[in-house]
C-alpha cells in the first residue's frame, strides 16, 4: 500500500514543478538558516505547503509544517463523505464538531515550544491566521516574526466570522460551495469529491490563477470539515504578548476568498491596536492560494524576512 503522506507530497510537488530543486540548491548562495513553522488554512493540511516548504528547505532553512487538529492526518471524515452520499452529507453531524480553536492554538504553541532554543518565523495562511494569532499569544517568546499570508488577523473584531460578516467580505465567489448548516452539523463543510462543476467553482474561488489540472491535486488533498469553532471561536490577544512580535502581512491582489478590503481592514485594525509595532506590508499578484500559484515568490518573501 502506498503511504498516503508520501503519495500526497509527491502529487503536490509534481503539480508545482519541484523536480529541479536538488540541482538548484547545490549552487544557491549560503544563507543563515532560519526556522519556519507553517500553518495551513481551512480544509487544507501540511501537504499543501510542500511547494514552499521544499524550496525553503533547499535554501538551507528548517521547515516545520503543521497539521491542525481535524486536518490532514488528524482528520476525521463524515461517513456520508466516505460513502459519497450528498444528501446525507448535508445533515450528518461532523465527527470533529467538538474540536476548538483553543485546542488548535495550543497545538501550534506546543510545536513552537518543542523547537528548543530556536525562535521561529510563524507563517499562517487564510483561516490559519486566527489560530496562529492565538498561538502567538500563548508562545510569544518562541516567535521572532509573524507572517500572515492573506490570513485572518482577528484583533479589531473578536473572530474570523466577525470579519466574514462584513459586507466587504462578499466577493461573489464560492457562496454555493458550502454543504449543510454549520450550526446544525458543527462544521463549515465543503465537498472535495464534488462533480466537475463544483470543483471548477472551488478553483474559481480559491485557486483562480492555477490551471484546473494543476489545481486538482490540491483539491483532492482537502478535508471536508472545518470545525465550526475555528470560524466563530473568539481570539484574545494582548499588546504585551502578540502585540510585541514583529509582523508582516502579504496581501494577495487577486484574492477572491479574502477580499483586499478585508485584508486591509484587518491590517488597519491590528495597527491601531499596536501603533508602535505596525505590519510590514507586501503585495503580490496572486489568488488566495499563492503557495500553489507563485511558490517561488512566496518562498523569496519568507526567506528574506527577518
Amino acid at each position: 500500500m502506498v503511504d498516503r503522506r508520501i503519495f500526497l507530497e509527491g502529487a503536490l510537488a509534481a503539480s508545482a514543478g519541484l523536480a529541479p530543486l536538488a540541482s538548484a540548491s547545490a549552487t544557491a548562495a549560503p544563507v543563515v538558516p532560519k526556522t519556519f513553522v507553517l500553518v495551513h488554512g481551512a480544509w487544507h493540511n501540511s501537504h499543501h505547503w510542500q511547494p514552499v516548504a521544499r524550496r525553503l528547505s533547499a535554501l538551507g532553512h528548517v521547515v516545520v509544517t503543521v497539521d491542525l487538529p481535524a486536518h490532514g492526518l488528524n482528520a476525521r471524515f463524515p461517513k456520508s463523505f466516505v460513502a459519497s452520499d450528498p444528501a446525507a452529507l448535508a445533515t450528518e453531524v461532523s465527527p470533529v464538531k467538538d474540536v476548538t480553536l483553543a485546542q488548535a492554538a495550543e497545538s501550534v504553541a506546543s510545536v513552537l515550544r518543542s523547537l528548543g532554543d530556536a525562535e521561529a518565523i510563524l507563517v499562517a495562511h487564510s483561516l490559519g491566521g486566527a489560530v496562529a494569532t492565538q498561538a502567538a499569544e500563548l508562545a510569544a517568546d518562541r516567535i521572532r516574526r509573524l507572517i500572515y499570508l492573506t490570513a485572518f488577523v482577528p484583533v479589531g473584531l473578536p473572530s474570523a466570522a466577525a470579519y466574514g460578516a462584513l459586507p466587504e467580505f462578499q466577493t461573489g465567489y464560492g457562496q454555493t460551495l458550502f454543504v449543510g448548516n454549520p450550526a446544525d452539523i458543527g462544521a463549515v463543510r465543503i465537498n472535495p469529491r464534488g462533480d466537475a462543476a463544483y470543483l471548477h467553482q472551488l478553483r474559481e474561488a480559491y485557486y483562480n490563477d492555477v490551471a484546473f489540472d494543476e489545481f486538482l491535486p490540491f483539491a483532492t488533498a482537502l478535508t471536508p470539515d472545518l470545525p465550526l469553532s475555528y470560524w466563530i471561536g473568539g481570539v484574545s490577544v494582548s499588546r504585551q504578548q502578540w502585540g510585541r512580535i514583529p509582523r508582516t502581512f502579504i496581501r494577495c491582489g487577486l484574492d477572491r476568498a479574502l477580499a483586499l478590503a478585508i485584508q486591509d481592514k484587518m491590517i488597519a485594525d491590528a495597527d491601531r491596536f499596536t501603533p508602535n509595532n505596525k505590519f510590514d506590508v507586501v503585495t503580490i499578484a496572486s489568488s488566495h492560494s499563492s503557495f500553489a500559484s507563485v511558490p517561488e515568490e512566496v518562498t523569496r518573501l519568507l526567506a528574506q524576512s527577518g
